[in-house]
């Protein structure tokens, strides 16, 4: 319980520091160290259970959890460098309410599962944390382009990196997770026996709707130059066949008919 609560403790704190900052149009660096605390304890306890189970548990919320530290490490990378610290007011508090729900939730003996089985799984967990990334950023994209045009000037906007910049970041990251999506699919389709079982149909063809949708975005952005609005719209599409097909199979398999 204790990496937990460092963790839980860590992620806020590097929260409201963030928000602090945009109050007064200055970060203080402070937010990166308990950050980095609040991405170290969690990666912790994941370890420490993992140990205690002989395996990697990647069910309902500990796959969850996973992904939200996966989109911890992305922000803080990507905040380091630049305005888009701003991102980990949104992220943090998620990663610790997803960390917190998978510890009070109990956690199940993990599956035996080969390296191949495992390396298609770990793939699938960071091509979800990335698309996540991206659909936050879309969301962040939209908002500002809707005050803008309305001539609202928030405090908030100006703890946000220019318009052209937050663009091609959302590309960059719609792109990069587009590639490990299509390794998560390769890989289900070179190790995953009897892919279109019944209990994995759906999330294949989901998860193919999803790619499809994200490449078509990005031949559109190569081609049309596609951006504002028509980037965020087919990006949250993508995003919400992305999160039914994975997460939305597991709580059904795993909380609802009680299946591996």
């Amino acid at each position: 319980m204790i990496p937990v609560l460092i963790s839980v403790v860590s992620y806020l704190v590097a929260s409201g520091l963030l928000v602090a900052g945009i109050r007064r149009d200055r970060r203080a660096p402070a937010w990166l160290f308990a950050a980095c605390v609040g991405m170290l304890a969690h990666a912790l306890e994941h370890s420490l259970v993992w140990r205690s189970l002989g395996g990697a548990d990647m069910h309902f919320f500990a796959a969850i959890s996973l992904v939200t530290l996966g989109m911890a490490v992305l922000t803080t990378v990507v905040g380091a460098r630049g305005r888009m610290a701003t991102l980990g007011v949104l992220v943090y508090p998620i990663a610790a309410a997803a960390l917190l729900g998978s510890h009070l939730y109990g956690h199940r003996p993990p599956e035996p599962l080969d390296w191949r089985l495992q390396l298609h799984a770990w793939l699938a967990l960071l091509a979800y944390a990335t698309l996540a990334v991206a659909a936050l950023l879309a969301v962040m994209l939209w908002l500002q382009e809707r005050a803008l045009s309305r001539r609202e000037v928030h405090g908030w906007l100006r703890a946000l990196p220019p318009l052209v910049e937050l663009e091609t970041l959302l590309f960059r990251t719609i792109a990069t997770g587009f590639v490990l999506l299509s390794a998560t699919l390769l890989t289900g389709l070179l190790f995953v026996e009897d892919l279109l079982a019944q209990h994995l149909v759906h999330k294949t063809v989901l998860s193919l709707l999803s790619w499809l949708v994200f490449g078509v975005l990005l031949l559109g952005r190569w081609r049309q130059g596609w951006r504002g609005r028509t980037a965020v719209h087919w990006t949250l599409a993508a995003m919400v066949l992305l999160v039914l097909a994975f997460f939305g199979s597991k709580f059904v398999l795993e909380l609802v008919l009680q299946r591996g």
